[in-house]
């Protein structure tokens, strides 16, 4: 348990960026499973619109330090493969 005033401080912003953190990482993933669901349904223009999408919230992860970049990397590459090999 924290004691000196400095580390309650911190435990208390700790806590507040969690959830932060959490609500980002939740929003990226929900974009993420719409280009899989776009993916799955076999609809090439709706996947590409929603991998479009999902590129700045993936990148915007990633300077935020939820990703680390090259994770985000290959996320985007991995999903925009899948993508392309639908035509």
């Amino acid at each position: 348990m924290a004691n000196s005033p400095q580390a309650k401080k911190r435990a208390r912003q700790n806590e507040r960026r969690a959830d932060v953190n959490k609500a980002r990482r939740s929003r990226i993933r929900t974009y993420l499973r719409k280009v899989e669901e776009a993916i799955a349904s076999g609809d090439q223009a709706a996947a590409k619109a929603a991998l479009q999408e999902a590129q700045p919230e993936l990148m915007r992860g990633v300077t935020k330090g939820i990703f680390h970049k090259n994770t985000a990397a290959r996320k985007m590459s991995r999903l925009s493969a899948r993508v392309k090999s639908m035509a």
